[in-house]
């Protein structure tokens, strides 16, 4: 039998349930639901079968918090086909059981998920695992004996002293050899002997042969380093090389043939269905969005300093930011910070951000987005469709970089610009920030992440504030190198961009009124129109910019021995869109760009082979009745249109149109 026990449904609600995947006398297969009632409804929990028992430990609810009370442990009885905890036989199902009586250390041990589990014999063996944000590295050995009547087993340290008389769980506090266990337990416990003895001689076993492949391997590389040029021909003669001369062992860069979509609607049977569509009926994935800015002046800046953050305010703005899938805009455009708190968090974040270089050194996985814009709610959408960064989520194994173009013209920026260094002050390892071209005081201050500023912090802090972000935007990174292979920059290579040793050689902070000509190409060029269209182009955007065409990304992809550059700075209208034969892919983040574009938002996911999956979201579609019964979705797009008729217009080249466009994935 294969079972199935618990996790989370398409809507990321947990689960209660239990399927048995079972075979008739007839040979056929069936699914069937396992009868009882399930303690509590989990996931990221782990099962254990012993003789015909299933053992769950611990698990998380919905947000990451953890399974409390009897129902942290729970036994599925295959045989009798009911569910048991500690207190007998479970009639009912509840979120979170807490034990009536006093505190239960034991119970407490088993709050935890994404550990490991494993039977062996009669014993059940518990490692690691997460309790909030806290990794855990303790040791659990239950025994569960045949022959004990009782569902709650007994349970020793690590080190194999008994726990307590009432059977409470022990954790160690240093791991020791397991085959201490037997030697340091009383002569009442029921630890299996052959058990243990089995298993630490096939850890012996496995680690002679461990080791004997490791002897192997280092005589190997001493071999081979006696005879360099021997080794060099034989590789040469006997392994394909690229004619760039990249290992053709190594993974190359490709993107995945289908890219991952949650569908438009919000209401029906379809509501929140996620699809894989070939990227070939991607009708706009050519089509981009093109602001044509006025020429920019620079004016002076004055830099203020405050003492470093204290412990705990990025916590703060997490837990009251990062809520993938209850976020609220706040009421009365109020902001929950104040000018004194925000000087603090960009006090700490340009400290991390001093720290890195001007080019990020990434490994795969990682999770790319494009210009945000102070769409906050489509990066909580993102984050709720794809995965958000928290211990409850996915940071635990994928990094995320952003890729600039975090404020200006959604009416968010606050919201996004703080979540995001909160981020990074918590996750400073995985939490990547590169800058783009509206991290800049002279642009911003146009675009409306100073009006907002002011209107939301009053106009003495708001510009405090204002000039405070603009400072930090100074020391950002500048671009991203994934594995050698991808490079990831705000805008693009332009025309004075021909190595990556250039960027390098930036040296922050950087003003854009003082930056170089290598600055201007890499936050603000594009690439051309089209595939056809080569060389250097003047840009729409004003004067002194050009777009580059394919060639010039071919040249540089391989001079550097790249195999992509992902860049942003462009809406286009599938949310990525691919150019020079898809050695260049454009990703934006932010749907229906300045409440008008109508386009979908993106990202893309490098993964650990470097194979690259689009993943999309929709603009949220109109009210279906009236804009009464959407009032906030009405005042958030009058918002942006009223505010953003007033700058520079964003013409949509190719965009849609509703009688001949119907099939397009922008409506579909």
């Amino acid at each position: 039998m294969l079972l199935l026990c618990g996790g989370r449904d398409a809507s990321g609600t947990p689960l209660s349930d239990a399927y048995g995947l079972l075979m008739h006398t007839n040979g056929q297969w069936e699914w069937t639901l396992a009868p009882g009632v399930s303690p509590s409804p989990r996931y990221q929990h782990a099962a254990v079968f012993v003789g015909a028992r299933l053992h769950v430990t611990g698990g998380a609810l919905r947000g990451g918090r953890g399974i409390e009370g009897e129902g942290a442990i729970a036994v599925l009885d295959t045989a009798a086909g009911v569910w048991l905890d500690r207190s007998g036989i479970v009639t009912t199902s509840s979120r979170s059981q807490k034990s009536s009586n006093d505190r239960d250390n034991s119970l407490d041990l088993l709050r935890r998920c994404r550990h490991a589990s494993a039977s062996v014999g009669s014993q059940i063996y518990i490692y690691g695992g997460l309790k909030g944000d806290i990794l855990l590295d303790d040791f659990l050995v239950a025994d569960n004996s045949p022959f004990q009547s009782e569902i709650d087993s007994s349970m020793y340290n690590s080190d194999g002293t008994p726990s307590l008389a009432n059977h409470k769980l022990s954790s160690g506090s240093e791991q020791r050899s397991l085959d201490s266990i037997p030697e340091r337990v009383s002569a009442g416990s029921s630890l299996d002997q052959k058990s243990i003895a089995t298993l630490v001689e096939a850890s012996t076993a496995e680690f002679e042969v461990a080791n004997a492949v490791w002897q192997a391997a280092k005589e190997a590389s001493e071999r081979s380093l006696s005879d360099d040029n021997e080794t060099a021909s034989q590789i040469n003669e006997n392994s394909e090389t690229s004619s760039d001369g990249t290992d053709a062992l190594e993974p190359d860069v490709r993107l995945h043939p289908r890219a991952v979509v949650v569908a438009k609607e919000t209401v029906g049977n379809l509501g929140g269905l996620v699809r894989q569509l070939s990227l070939d009926q991607f009708e706009n994935e050519s089509r981009r969005t093109h602001p044509t800015n006025a020429d920019q002046t620079y004016p002076p800046k004055r830099y203020l300093n405050r003492q470093k953050s204290p412990l705990g305010l990025h916590k703060k703005i997490i837990s009251m930011l990062l809520r993938p899938r209850n976020w609220k805009a706040p009421v009365n455009r109020s902001f929950f910070l104040d000018a004194f708190e925000i000087g603090e968090l960009c006090a700490t974040a340009e400290q991390i951000f001093m720290q890195e270089p001007t080019v990020l050194q990434l490994k795969a996985p990682v999770k790319v987005f494009g210009d945000l814009h102070g769409q906050f709610g489509d990066l909580m959408r993102l984050f709720d469709e794809y995965g958000f960064p928290s211990t409850a989520g996915d940071i635990t194994y994928i990094d995320y970089l952003f890729l600039g173009d975090y404020v200006d013209r959604g009416q968010h920026s606050l919201e996004t610009i703080t979540l995001l260094l909160a981020l990074k002050i918590e996750y400073q390892e995985n939490i990547h920030l590169i800058r783009g071209n509206h991290e800049a005081a002279d642009i911003n201050a146009l675009f409306g992440f100073r009006l907002e500023c002011i209107e939301r912090l009053g106009e003495s802090d708001g510009i405090w504030v204002w000039t405070r972000f603009n400072q930090l935007f100074n020391y950002l990174p500048l671009a991203a190198l994934i594995e050698k292979k991808i490079i990831c920059m705000h805008g693009g290579i332009g025309r004075s961009i021909n190595s990556v040793e250039q960027i390098e050689k930036l040296v922050r902070p950087i003003t854009m009124d003082v930056g170089s000509i290598i600055l201007m190409d890499l936050l603000w060029s594009d690439p051309t129109e089209n595939d056809s269209i080569e060389g250097l182009r003047p840009n729409a955007r004003g004067p002194g910019l050009v777009s580059f065409g394919p060639d010039r990304v071919t040249d540089f992809c391989k001079r550097n021995k790249l195999q992509l550059i992902i860049r942003a700075h462009e809406c286009v209208m599938d949310g990525f869109e691919r150019f020079a034969q898809g050695q260049l892919i454009t990703l934006f983040s932010a749907t229906n760009y300045c409440g008008t574009a109508n386009n979908a938002g993106a990202i893309l996911v490098v993964g650990r082979g470097l194979v690259i999956v689009p993943k999309l979201i929709h603009p949220i579609p109109p009210p279906l009745h009236s804009p009464e019964s959407s009032p906030d979705r009405v005042m958030d797009d009058t918002w942006m249109q009223e505010l953003n008729i007033q700058r520079p217009p964003t013409p949509t080249r190719g965009r849609p149109q509703s009688a001949s466009d119907r099939s397009s994935l922008a409506y579909i």
